[in-house]
């Protein structure tokens, strides 16, 4: 399966909204911090995900970005991770929605 590793985090100004994407992310990846989540994703699982997450936001008060790292399977993030928890690559896994 063709994945790649990307981080999402979102300012969102609605606690309402906020709450509807951050269910919605538990679904496609994992929780790194508040408004920060890691992902495994096909292209169009990629695609999903930035559909219903633009049809959720308001584009004038809020803001996501996905950034991406490339090849899931090729690369292993370098990550300095301070304070309370251990950071560790999000693993290859059946996603639920």
């Amino acid at each position: 399966m063709d994945q790649r590793l990307y981080i999402v985090a979102y300012d969102i100004s609605d606690q309402r909204r906020w709450r509807r994407i951050f269910k919605l992310m538990k679904g496609y990846g994992e929780w790194v911090q508040l408004s920060v989540f890691q992902c495994r994703l096909t292209r169009q699982q990629h695609a999903e995900l930035v559909s219903l997450l633009d049809g959720i936001i308001h584009h004038s008060e809020d803001h996501v970005l996905l950034l991406d790292f490339g090849h899931a399977d090729q690369i292993t993030p370098h990550v300095v991770s301070l304070g309370k928890a251990d950071f560790t690559p999000v693993e290859q896994a059946p996603i639920i929605v």
